[in-house]
């Protein structure tokens, strides 16, 4: 991770890093933990636009605040018959869409990211899985600088 960290400060749109008590709260309220690349991500900062800024940005990694689960960010309702009370929104691609974690399930202790297209959520079949992590999803957008439907394997 200290090397894409590195790179995001150095080339794209951070925000200023979360505090720990800030990272105990949203801990609290989600009643879920960070993995460790997250913990690392909001540490060094506490969200970021990617490859350009708002209103532009392909990427807009949410700041703890904006985490919400996937089925309020899109449907704005927190209801089951919306999708998952496991699944976050962790990145907004500014088209209605979101990269999401599942905090019910972990690959080698970290929450694997999926696409949620929100004109299929949250049919399964649509949320096909983009990467393993959060540090292999942070990789390829900084890599390919395109929308997150280019991602998926």
């Amino acid at each position: 991770m200290t090397h894409l960290l590195e790179e995001v400060s150095r080339e794209h749109f951070p925000y200023p890093p979360a505090t720990a008590a800030e990272i105990a709260e949203f801990e609290q309220r989600v009643a879920w933990r960070l993995d460790p690349d997250l913990r690392a991500f909001y540490l060094h900062c506490n969200g970021a636009e990617l490859i350009k800024r708002l209103p532009d940005c392909p990427y807009r990694i949410l700041p703890l605040s904006k985490i919400v689960r996937a089925r309020v960010a899109i449907f704005g309702k927190d209801e089951d018959k919306h999708g998952p009370a496991s699944v976050y929104a962790i990145c907004d691609v500014q088209d209605g869409d979101y990269a999401v974690i599942d905090v019910s399930q972990q690959v080698n202790g970290r929450y694997p990211l999926s696409d949620a297209w929100h004109e299929a959520w949250p049919d399964p079949h649509y949320g096909e899985k983009i990467e393993d992590s959060f540090s292999e999803f942070l990789e390829a957008a900084l890599r390919a600088r395109r929308p997150s439907y280019w991602l998926k394997r």
